[in-house]
């Protein structure tokens, strides 16, 4: 493309695909300036504004204010160079505090994502069997509570959910509960539990929970939470029909329940409880 020697304000938004408007602007802050013809004071720019766009385009999409898009350009500073990596900097370093908060919401949002699947699933082919896996460790953030038989208390838990508040921190993907008697569960009674759950930032060893690591015995429980005992029931008969050893305690990880919906005919829990097989180490 051959270049001219002045452009006009039209030919100029149009060949830099800026609008008329900024351009007055950036001219009135004397970013971009124009000059004046002599006889009839129209608004023209020069070659050299032209190459100015580039410059202030990848300023622009670094995310440099206009203010600071003219001082680097004019060079004003007393100490250019050290002035311009001073800002750059602070970029730097506003970037990455930019970048871990979209990390933060990209975990939290795909991980809720993943249980909205998973339920899916399970409901469109009506998983309920009993099966045995290994569980992979993880390390979840914990608190002790005592459970009172309100499951959707502890669910949205509020004294949990000040908790993370209190380290900093922020929560992501299934609510655990730790159910210290999976018998004291079966027949409906009070007892001690830990609350579990992912956390975005890892948290200090002393509120680590390490969860897995283990084989498991493991069935989604579909709908209300009413008659979860009856899925209990069903793997604690599966377990002796297949030689497997139960340990005291339970895992229910709540796939979708009240953080999803309060239709309790779409919430699936995965009930999970440490085995071995007869005649190996207790569980």
């Amino acid at each position: 493309m051959k270049y001219k020697e002045r452009y006009f304000i039209g030919e100029m938004s149009k060949l830099c695909n800026i609008s008329k408007k900024a351009l007055r602007y950036y001219d009135q802050i004397n970013l971009i300036p124009s000059q004046r013809h002599d006889y009839n004071n129209y608004r023209y720019y020069t070659r050299e504004s032209l190459l100015s766009v580039p410059v202030i385009k990848y300023y622009k999409q670094m995310g440099f204010t206009l203010e600071e898009m003219k001082e680097f350009i004019e060079g004003s500073a007393q100490h250019v160079f050290k002035s311009i990596q001073h800002s750059f900097r602070s970029k730097i370093r506003e970037l990455e505090k930019e970048q871990e908060r979209i990390r933060r919401k990209y975990v939290s949002v795909k991980d809720w994502y993943e249980l909205v699947r998973e339920a899916e699933m399970v409901i469109d082919n009506n998983i309920n069997e009993v099966s045995i896996k290994y569980i992979e460790s993880s390390d979840l953030l914990f608190q002790d509570q005592l459970f009172e038989l309100d499951l959707q208390w502890s669910i949205i838990n509020l004294e949990f959910t000040q908790h993370v508040e209190d380290m900093n921190n922020e929560i992501t993907g299934p609510v655990i509960i730790n159910f210290s008697s999976r018998k004291n569960r079966v027949e409906g009674e009070d007892q001690k539990i830990k609350m579990l759950q992912k956390t975005v930032i890892p948290c200090s060893e002393e509120y680590k929970y390490e969860f897995g690591g283990d084989m498991m015995v493991s069935c989604y429980h579909l709908g209300d939470h009413k008659n979860i005992n009856k899925t209990y029931l069903k793997m604690e008969r599966w377990a002796a029909n297949n030689g497997y050893l139960l340990g005291e305690e339970s895992f229910e990880r709540y796939v979708t329940d009240y953080w999803t919906t309060n239709n309790s005919a779409k919430f699936v829990t995965e009930v999970l409880i440490k085995c071995s097989r007869h005649g190996d180490p207790e569980t």
